[in-house]
């Protein structure tokens, strides 16, 4: 019989559940990710508390994806998505937490996951919950890149800042 800490540790790891979503678990399981990076650039205007805290979300992904692991019994099963939501502030860093930016960085972060960009698809062979989450992290990093741009491009050529 699993102990409460070890249900509680299975449910962060599927997302709350969504990660058990037969349809794309992995961009169901992103979801808490974008509410988490919400309240974090809402909350703290400064980028290095910004990326300190992201930083310590994805860290603390590594235990929780190790624990969904073991309870299903494969290497990065689909229905462990901690991955997805608690690297995604990582792509949001500095960037204001509008609506339109989080749908690019929603979409940016989830074809990164889904490319992995070297190092992140070499990284992602590490054991238990360091490679489930080292790849996301990697991605996230792209994304983060990528969406500063998209963000630079907007605000100064669309919006005329």
């Amino acid at each position: 019989m699993k102990s409460v800490g070890e249900k509680l540790m299975v449910w962060l790891a599927t997302g709350f559940g969504l990660g058990l979503s037969p349809v794309a678990p992995g961009t169901a399981g992103t979801i808490p990710g974008v509410l988490i990076a919400c309240a974090i650039n809402y909350s703290l205007p400064q980028w290095w508390l910004q990326a300190a805290v992201a930083a310590v979300l994805a860290v603390l992904s590594i235990p929780i994806c190790d624990a969904g692991e073991k309870h299903f019994g494969t290497k990065d099963p689909h229905p462990v998505v901690a991955d997805e939501y608690l690297t995604f502030p990582l792509c949001m860093i500095g960037l204001p937490p509008e609506p339109w930016i989080l749908a690019v960085a929603f979409v940016t972060n989830r074809a990164m996951d889904i490319l992995k960009p070297f190092p992140a698809r070499q990284l992602q062979r590490l054991p238990g919950g360091l490679g489930i989450t080292i790849d996301d992290a990697f991605s996230s990093l792209y994304s983060l890149a990528v969406n500063w741009s998209v963000y630079w491009v907007v605000t100064k050529y669309v919006l005329g800042g």
